[in-house]
Protein backbone atom coordinates (compact mmCIF):
# COMPACT_ATOMS: atom_id res chain seq x y z
CA UNK A 1 0.00 0.00 0.00
CA UNK A 2 1.35 3.68 -0.71
CA UNK A 3 1.58 5.77 1.98
CA UNK A 4 1.01 9.47 1.15
CA UNK A 5 1.44 11.70 4.19
CA UNK A 6 -1.62 13.66 4.74
CA UNK A 7 -3.38 16.39 7.46
CA UNK A 8 -5.29 14.56 9.76
CA UNK A 9 -8.94 15.53 9.57
CA UNK A 10 -11.02 16.41 12.22
CA UNK A 11 -14.24 13.90 12.79
CA UNK A 12 -16.91 15.45 15.30
CA UNK A 13 -19.28 12.25 14.87
CA UNK A 14 -16.17 9.96 14.96
CA UNK A 15 -15.71 8.58 18.78
CA UNK A 16 -17.47 -6.13 -7.65
CA UNK A 17 -17.67 -9.43 -6.75
CA UNK A 18 -16.93 -12.31 -8.53
CA UNK A 19 -20.59 -13.25 -8.53
CA UNK A 20 -23.16 -11.99 -11.04
CA UNK A 21 -26.29 -9.80 -10.25
CA UNK A 22 -28.10 -12.75 -11.30
CA UNK A 23 -26.08 -15.26 -9.29
CA UNK A 24 -26.74 -13.43 -6.30
CA UNK A 25 -30.41 -12.52 -6.49
CA UNK A 26 -30.82 -16.19 -7.08
CA UNK A 27 -28.74 -17.07 -3.85
CA UNK A 28 -30.25 -14.31 -1.62
CA UNK A 29 -33.67 -15.95 -2.32
CA UNK A 30 -34.88 -12.74 -4.17
CA UNK A 31 -37.09 -14.98 -6.47
CA UNK A 32 -36.92 -18.16 -4.84
CA UNK A 33 -38.85 -21.31 -4.61
CA UNK A 34 -40.69 -24.11 -1.90
CA UNK A 35 -40.61 -21.28 0.95
CA UNK A 36 -36.96 -19.76 0.11
CA UNK A 37 -35.36 -23.65 0.79
CA UNK A 38 -33.81 -23.59 -2.46
CA UNK A 39 -32.65 -21.28 -5.26
CA UNK A 40 -34.39 -20.21 -8.64
CA UNK A 41 -34.76 -22.97 -11.08
CA UNK A 42 -34.21 -26.00 -8.29
CA UNK A 43 -30.27 -25.32 -8.52
CA UNK A 44 -29.83 -26.82 -5.01
CA UNK A 45 -29.70 -25.82 -1.34
CA UNK A 46 -27.48 -22.89 -0.73
CA UNK A 47 -24.49 -23.92 1.40
CA UNK A 48 -24.77 -23.41 5.22
CA UNK A 49 -22.55 -20.44 6.39
CA UNK A 50 -19.96 -22.51 8.01
CA UNK A 51 -19.63 -24.46 4.56
CA UNK A 52 -19.80 -20.81 2.84
CA UNK A 53 -17.11 -19.06 5.07
CA UNK A 54 -13.11 -18.84 4.93
CA UNK A 55 -11.16 -21.35 6.81
CA UNK A 56 -7.62 -20.87 8.36
CA UNK A 57 -5.95 -22.24 5.51
CA UNK A 58 -7.18 -19.59 3.14
CA UNK A 59 -5.55 -16.44 1.70
CA UNK A 60 -5.77 -14.06 4.69
CA UNK A 61 -5.77 -16.41 7.76
CA UNK A 62 -2.15 -18.36 6.79
CA UNK A 63 -0.68 -14.48 6.10
CA UNK A 64 -2.17 -13.72 9.92
CA UNK A 65 -0.29 -16.84 11.04
CA UNK A 66 2.93 -15.59 9.42
CA UNK A 67 2.42 -12.43 10.58
CA UNK A 68 1.87 -13.63 14.41
CA UNK A 69 4.95 -15.93 13.96
CA UNK A 70 6.92 -13.51 12.91
CA UNK A 71 6.27 -11.57 16.18
CA UNK A 72 9.01 -11.29 19.12
CA UNK A 73 7.89 -11.47 22.33
CA UNK A 74 7.91 -7.96 22.96
CA UNK A 75 5.78 -7.32 20.44
CA UNK A 76 3.52 -9.50 21.45
CA UNK A 77 3.05 -8.47 24.54
CA UNK A 78 1.92 -4.96 22.63
CA UNK A 79 -0.78 -6.20 20.47
CA UNK A 80 -1.38 -9.98 21.14
CA UNK A 81 -4.39 -10.80 23.74
CA UNK A 82 -6.85 -13.31 24.49
CA UNK A 83 -9.16 -14.76 22.50
CA UNK A 84 -11.92 -13.56 24.19
CA UNK A 85 -10.53 -10.61 25.33
CA UNK A 86 -13.27 -7.06 25.38
CA UNK A 87 -11.32 -5.17 22.80
CA UNK A 88 -12.53 -7.90 20.34
CA UNK A 89 -16.03 -6.62 20.68
CA UNK A 90 -15.90 -2.80 20.49
CA UNK A 91 -16.73 -1.41 17.50
CA UNK A 92 -15.98 2.70 16.84
CA UNK A 93 -15.50 4.57 13.37
CA UNK A 94 -12.33 5.76 14.51
CA UNK A 95 -10.50 4.07 17.18
CA UNK A 96 -6.77 2.70 17.80
CA UNK A 97 -7.14 -0.94 18.70
CA UNK A 98 -3.55 -1.04 20.10
CA UNK A 99 -1.46 1.69 20.80
CA UNK A 100 1.32 1.65 18.25
CA UNK A 101 0.59 2.73 14.47
CA UNK A 102 1.80 -0.27 11.64
CA UNK A 103 5.00 1.60 10.84
CA UNK A 104 6.06 2.29 14.29
CA UNK A 105 5.61 -1.28 15.57
CA UNK A 106 6.47 -3.37 12.31
CA UNK A 107 9.36 -4.02 10.27
CA UNK A 108 9.27 -4.11 6.36
CA UNK A 109 8.50 -7.88 6.31
CA UNK A 110 5.87 -7.80 8.44
CA UNK A 111 4.19 -4.58 6.94
CA UNK A 112 4.01 -7.03 3.37
CA UNK A 113 2.39 -9.94 5.66
CA UNK A 114 -0.16 -7.28 6.76
CA UNK A 115 -0.65 -5.68 3.13
CA UNK A 116 -1.26 -9.61 2.07
CA UNK A 117 -3.89 -9.80 5.35
CA UNK A 118 -5.76 -6.80 3.89
CA UNK A 119 -5.54 -7.95 -0.02
CA UNK A 120 -6.91 -11.15 1.40
CA UNK A 121 -9.65 -10.04 2.45
CA UNK A 122 -11.36 -7.41 0.05
CA UNK A 123 -11.68 -8.11 -3.50
CA UNK A 124 -9.83 -6.33 -6.05
CA UNK A 125 -11.58 -3.35 -6.40
CA UNK A 126 -12.39 -3.12 -2.53
CA UNK A 127 -8.57 -3.10 -1.92
CA UNK A 128 -8.00 0.05 -4.14
CA UNK A 129 -10.94 1.87 -2.43
CA UNK A 130 -9.53 0.75 1.28
CA UNK A 131 -5.91 1.83 -0.33
CA UNK A 132 -7.16 5.49 -1.38
CA UNK A 133 -9.29 5.56 1.85
CA UNK A 134 -6.42 5.16 4.46
CA UNK A 135 -4.18 7.87 2.26
CA UNK A 136 -7.17 10.44 2.19
CA UNK A 137 -8.21 9.86 6.06
CA UNK A 138 -5.04 9.16 7.98
CA UNK A 139 -2.20 9.26 5.71
CA UNK A 140 -1.63 5.86 4.53
CA UNK A 141 -2.20 1.97 5.92
CA UNK A 142 0.70 2.05 7.90
CA UNK A 143 -0.67 4.68 10.21
CA UNK A 144 -3.28 2.38 11.37
CA UNK A 145 -3.84 -0.36 14.43
CA UNK A 146 -3.72 -4.37 14.64
CA UNK A 147 -3.91 -6.61 16.93
CA UNK A 148 -4.25 -10.58 17.17
CA UNK A 149 -6.58 -12.18 19.68
CA UNK A 150 -5.86 -16.21 20.78
CA UNK A 151 -3.39 -18.08 18.63
CA UNK A 152 -3.48 -18.23 15.02
CA UNK A 153 -3.32 -22.08 13.63
CA UNK A 154 -4.52 -23.43 16.66
CA UNK A 155 -8.14 -23.19 17.99
CA UNK A 156 -10.26 -20.04 17.59
CA UNK A 157 -8.36 -16.86 16.61
CA UNK A 158 -9.02 -12.76 15.41
CA UNK A 159 -6.88 -11.00 13.65
CA UNK A 160 -8.42 -6.88 13.60
CA UNK A 161 -7.13 -3.80 11.85
CA UNK A 162 -8.96 -0.52 13.28
CA UNK A 163 -8.00 3.72 12.78
CA UNK A 164 -9.91 6.41 11.01
CA UNK A 165 -13.27 4.77 9.33
CA UNK A 166 -11.99 1.10 9.02
CA UNK A 167 -12.16 -1.98 11.24
CA UNK A 168 -11.15 -5.42 9.26
CA UNK A 169 -11.28 -8.49 10.82
CA UNK A 170 -10.06 -12.34 9.57
CA UNK A 171 -10.99 -15.12 11.83
CA UNK A 172 -10.75 -18.25 9.36
CA UNK A 173 -14.51 -19.09 10.67
CA UNK A 174 -13.34 -19.63 14.31
CA UNK A 175 -15.95 -16.92 15.45
CA UNK A 176 -18.94 -18.62 15.40
CA UNK A 177 -22.17 -17.70 14.16
CA UNK A 178 -20.70 -14.34 12.49
CA UNK A 179 -19.87 -13.86 9.27
CA UNK A 180 -16.50 -11.52 8.74
CA UNK A 181 -15.64 -12.19 11.95
CA UNK A 182 -17.81 -10.10 13.99
CA UNK A 183 -19.24 -6.72 13.00
CA UNK A 184 -17.14 -3.94 10.34
CA UNK A 185 -16.56 -0.89 9.81
CA UNK A 186 -15.90 1.27 6.84
CA UNK A 187 -16.05 5.35 6.05
CA UNK A 188 -14.30 7.72 4.19
CA UNK A 189 -13.90 11.42 5.44
CA UNK A 190 -13.83 12.90 1.66
CA UNK A 191 -16.46 15.48 0.27
CA UNK A 192 -17.68 16.21 4.01
CA UNK A 193 -20.93 17.79 4.40
CA UNK A 194 -20.88 18.67 0.70
CA UNK A 195 -23.97 17.59 -1.27
CA UNK A 196 -23.06 14.52 -3.48
CA UNK A 197 -19.99 13.52 -1.50
CA UNK A 198 -17.44 14.75 -4.25
CA UNK A 199 -14.16 12.36 -3.63
CA UNK A 200 -15.75 10.21 -1.42
CA UNK A 201 -15.17 6.36 -2.25
CA UNK A 202 -18.48 4.87 -1.28
CA UNK A 203 -20.68 7.80 -1.94
CA UNK A 204 -21.89 5.36 -4.76
CA UNK A 205 -23.20 3.05 -2.19
CA UNK A 206 -25.93 6.05 -1.15
CA UNK A 207 -27.09 6.43 -5.01
CA UNK A 208 -27.41 2.75 -5.25
CA UNK A 209 -29.60 2.92 -2.23
CA UNK A 210 -31.46 5.61 -3.60
CA UNK A 211 -32.31 3.87 -6.92
CA UNK A 212 -34.95 1.57 -4.57
CA UNK A 213 -36.38 4.64 -2.66
CA UNK A 214 -37.37 6.32 -6.29
CA UNK A 215 -38.83 2.92 -7.20
CA UNK A 216 -41.60 3.13 -4.91
CA UNK A 217 -44.71 4.42 -5.17
CA UNK A 218 -46.36 6.68 -2.82
CA UNK A 219 -47.83 4.94 0.21
CA UNK A 220 -44.48 2.39 0.00
CA UNK A 221 -41.87 5.82 0.42
CA UNK A 222 -44.27 6.70 3.52
CA UNK A 223 -43.69 3.05 4.77
CA UNK A 224 -39.94 3.47 4.12
CA UNK A 225 -39.27 7.23 5.51
CA UNK A 226 -38.41 7.65 8.99
CA UNK A 227 -37.63 11.09 10.82
CA UNK A 228 -34.91 10.25 13.17
CA UNK A 229 -32.09 7.73 12.23
CA UNK A 230 -30.72 5.37 15.37
CA UNK A 231 -27.32 5.53 16.42
CA UNK A 232 -24.90 4.45 13.82
CA UNK A 233 -23.43 2.08 16.01
CA UNK A 234 -26.68 0.10 17.04
CA UNK A 235 -26.04 -3.14 14.76
CA UNK A 236 -26.75 -5.89 17.17
CA UNK A 237 -28.35 -8.86 15.17
CA UNK A 238 -31.86 -8.58 16.58
CA UNK A 239 -32.98 -12.03 15.49
CA UNK A 240 -36.28 -13.62 14.75
CA UNK A 241 -39.68 -11.48 15.92
CA UNK A 242 -37.76 -8.31 16.42
CA UNK A 243 -39.44 -5.50 14.91
CA UNK A 244 -37.69 -3.68 12.14
CA UNK A 245 -38.12 -0.15 10.11
CA UNK A 246 -39.06 0.64 7.47
CA UNK A 247 -40.52 -1.20 4.82
CA UNK A 248 -41.01 -5.19 4.30
CA UNK A 249 -39.03 -5.92 1.41
CA UNK A 250 -41.02 -8.83 1.22
CA UNK A 251 -43.97 -6.83 0.26
CA UNK A 252 -42.00 -5.15 -2.85
CA UNK A 253 -42.64 -6.11 -6.50
CA UNK A 254 -39.86 -8.44 -7.65
CA UNK A 255 -38.27 -5.99 -9.46
CA UNK A 256 -38.00 -3.64 -6.55
CA UNK A 257 -36.73 -6.40 -4.68
CA UNK A 258 -33.84 -6.98 -7.41
CA UNK A 259 -32.71 -3.37 -7.04
CA UNK A 260 -32.42 -3.90 -2.94
CA UNK A 261 -30.57 -7.44 -3.91
CA UNK A 262 -28.25 -4.79 -6.25
CA UNK A 263 -27.64 -2.51 -3.17
CA UNK A 264 -27.13 -5.24 -0.46
CA UNK A 265 -24.60 -6.92 -3.77
CA UNK A 266 -22.87 -3.04 -3.81
CA UNK A 267 -22.29 -3.31 0.04
CA UNK A 268 -20.41 -6.25 -0.09
CA UNK A 269 -18.47 -6.21 -2.98
CA UNK A 270 -15.44 -4.48 -1.10
CA UNK A 271 -14.91 -8.08 0.46
CA UNK A 272 -13.55 -11.10 -0.11
CA UNK A 273 -15.93 -13.61 -2.00
CA UNK A 274 -15.81 -16.26 1.03
CA UNK A 275 -16.77 -13.58 3.35
CA UNK A 276 -19.69 -12.63 0.94
CA UNK A 277 -20.41 -16.40 0.48
CA UNK A 278 -20.72 -16.91 4.13
CA UNK A 279 -22.71 -13.33 4.80
CA UNK A 280 -25.24 -14.64 1.73
CA UNK A 281 -25.97 -17.79 3.93
CA UNK A 282 -26.31 -16.48 6.96
CA UNK A 283 -29.20 -14.21 5.31
CA UNK A 284 -30.53 -16.42 3.75
CA UNK A 285 -30.81 -18.76 7.43
CA UNK A 286 -32.96 -15.48 8.06
CA UNK A 287 -35.62 -15.60 5.93
CA UNK A 288 -33.73 -14.44 2.57
CA UNK A 289 -34.87 -10.80 0.89
CA UNK A 290 -38.39 -11.28 2.27
CA UNK A 291 -37.43 -11.17 6.26
CA UNK A 292 -35.53 -7.86 5.50
CA UNK A 293 -36.59 -4.26 6.33
CA UNK A 294 -35.00 -1.11 4.37
CA UNK A 295 -35.37 2.04 5.72
CA UNK A 296 -34.09 6.01 4.75
CA UNK A 297 -33.87 8.38 7.47
CA UNK A 298 -35.32 12.63 6.92
CA UNK A 299 -32.53 13.62 9.37
CA UNK A 300 -28.75 14.18 7.60
CA UNK A 301 -30.10 14.88 4.14
CA UNK A 302 -27.55 17.16 2.83
CA UNK A 303 -28.56 19.49 0.56
CA UNK A 304 -31.88 19.10 1.66
CA UNK A 305 -32.61 17.42 -2.04
CA UNK A 306 -34.34 14.26 -0.87
CA UNK A 307 -31.80 12.02 -2.18
CA UNK A 308 -31.49 10.13 1.98
CA UNK A 309 -28.00 9.98 2.62
CA UNK A 310 -28.70 7.87 6.01
CA UNK A 311 -30.35 4.58 5.48
CA UNK A 312 -30.55 0.73 6.75
CA UNK A 313 -31.13 -2.72 6.00
CA UNK A 314 -32.32 -4.96 8.71
CA UNK A 315 -33.41 -8.37 9.74
CA UNK A 316 -33.42 -11.14 11.86
CA UNK A 317 -29.91 -11.91 10.88
CA UNK A 318 -28.25 -8.85 8.90
CA UNK A 319 -27.91 -5.16 9.52
CA UNK A 320 -26.17 -2.58 7.69
CA UNK A 321 -26.32 1.13 8.69
CA UNK A 322 -25.31 3.74 6.39
CA UNK A 323 -24.52 7.10 7.39
CA UNK A 324 -23.73 9.35 4.17
CA UNK A 325 -23.99 12.70 6.29
CA UNK A 326 -21.86 14.50 6.62
CA UNK A 327 -19.38 11.97 5.19
CA UNK A 328 -19.94 7.84 5.37
CA UNK A 329 -19.83 6.16 8.01
CA UNK A 330 -21.03 2.44 7.46
CA UNK A 331 -21.85 -0.70 10.18
CA UNK A 332 -22.05 -4.32 8.98
CA UNK A 333 -23.17 -7.11 10.80
CA UNK A 334 -24.43 -10.10 9.54
CA UNK A 335 -24.72 -13.73 11.81
CA UNK A 336 -26.85 -15.14 14.63
CA UNK A 337 -28.37 -13.33 17.55
CA UNK A 338 -25.93 -14.39 20.45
Amino acid sequence: MSQQPQPERECPECGDSAVSHRDFVRSLGGVALAGGLFSLGGVGPVRSAAAAAPTPASAAETAVKRFYDSLSESQRKEICFPFDHELRKKISANWAITKPTIKDFCNKEQQQYLTEIVKGITSPEGFERFEKQMDDDSGGFDTYHVAVFGKPGSGQFEWELTGRHVTMRADGNTVDGTAFGGPIVYGHGEGDSEKGLPGNVFYYQTQKANEVFKALDGSQRKQALVSKAPREDAVLIQGSGASFPGITVGTLSSDQKDLVASVIKTLLAPYRAEDVDEATAFLKQGGGLDALHMAFYESGDLGKDQEWDIWRIEGPTFVCHFRGSPHVHAYINIGEKS
